[in-house]
């Protein structure tokens, strides 16, 4: 399964370890993806979601709603 926020489309990055003396290899930055539930009021209906957990406090901020007409508008989401 991919690591994909299901809202945002945040993804894995690619940067690198830096040790003391400087030397450099690869590493992934992944983002922090949990599986949420929430709850549709104008569907009346749950949906689970798999979303980074900065998302989460967006949708505590702003509402389910607005978060998902917003990620319709940018092509994350079909439906």
């Amino acid at each position: 399964m991919a690591r994909v926020c299901d809202l945002t489309g945040k993804r894995t990055r690619v940067g690198n370890n830096v040790s003391h003396a400087n030397n450099k290899t690869k590493r992934k930055f992944y983002p922090n993806l949990q599986k949420k539930r929430f709850y549709i009021p104008e569907e009346d209906a749950w949906v689970t979601l798999k979303v980074a957990t900065s998302t989460i406090r967006t949708i505590n901020k702003n509402g389910i709603m607005s978060v998902l007409k917003k990620a319709k508008e940018q092509g994350f989401i079909v439906y």
